[in-house]
C-alpha cells in the first residue's frame, strides 16, 4: 500500500504550486472537524486586561514586559492556517491575527546561546519549543480569531499559535516567553508528552 505522506510529497514535487486537497492536510490519526473544541486543563482563567502583562525575560539582553495597550500597539498580521489537537482533531482555514513571535523575539535580543523557549500561562500552565520553531512567519501571539476578539475559552486574551505543532504547544492565556539555554519540559511534557510535538509524524508521546 502506498505511504499516504509520500503520495502527497510527490505530487507536491511534481507540482511545488498545485493547491492541496483537504485530504491532504490532515496528518495521520487525525480527523476533520468544522467547530472549535474548548480542551483546557484547569479552570478558564479570569483576567482583567488592566493588569495584564506579557513578560520576554531569561536569555535575552533587553528583558520586556509589556502592558495589554503597549502589546497591542506592536505591528500585526493575519493568518489562515490549520491547527491540529492531540487529542486528533484537526481544523482547517482558521483565521488569527496578533503579533508575530519574531516581533517580540526581536526586541528582545536573545542572547547567542538561547536555543529554546518555555512558554508560561495565566494558571501555571508551561510548554517548551525550540526557539527556531517559533521563528517561522506564521506564529503569532494572537488576540483575534475569525475576525473577532479572541474568546477566553480559547486562549483569550492572547494565546501563542504554532501551526506546525501539535496545539498543546499553543499557550492559552500566554503571559511570559522564556529563552533557555537547555531544553526543559513543561506541563504535558512531564507527563510524558513529546517534547516537539510534530503531527506528520505523530510525536504524541516521549
Amino acid at each position: 500500500m502506498t505511504d499516504p505522506l509520500e503520495r502527497v510529497a510527490r505530487l507536491r514535487r511534481a507540482d511545488p504550486k498545485r493547491p492541496r486537497e483537504a485530504s491532504e492536510r490532515i496528518p495521520p490519526g487525525q480527523y476533520q472537524t468544522k467547530k472549535y473544541p474548548v480542551l483546557s486543563y484547569g479552570p478558564t482563567p479570569v483576567i482583567d486586561l488592566a493588569t495584564w502583562r506579557l513578560k520576554v525575560f531569561g536569555l535575552v539582553a533587553a528583558p520586556l514586559e509589556l502592558s495589554w495597550s503597549e502589546f497591542t500597539a506592536l505591528p500585526t498580521t493575519r493568518v489562515t492556517v490549520d491547527i491540529h489537537c492531540v487529542t486528533r482533531w484537526t481544523m482547517l482555514d482558521a483565521v488569527w491575527e496578533g503579533v508575530p513571535f519574531a516581533e517580540i523575539v526581536r526586541r528582545a535580543a536573545p542572547e547567542p546561546e538561547a536555543k529554546t523557549v518555555m512558554q508560561h500561562s495565566y494558571g501555571g500552565y508551561t510548554t517548551n519549543l525550540p526557539l527556531e520553531d517559533l521563528l517561522r512567519d506564521n506564529v503569532l501571539l494572537a488576540y483575534r480569531y475569525n475576525d473577532e476578539p479572541l474568546g477566553a475559552e480559547h486562549g483569550g486574551p492572547m494565546r501563542l499559535v504554532v501551526p506546525h505543532r501539535y496545539f498543546w504547544k499553543s499557550a492559552k492565556w500566554l503571559n511570559g516567553i522564556e529563552l533557555l539555554r537547555n531544553d526543559r519540559p513543561g506541563f504535558w511534557e512531564q507527563a510524558g508528552y513529546h517534547h516537539h510535538g510534530d503531527p506528520w509524524t505523530e510525536e504524541r508521546f516521549g
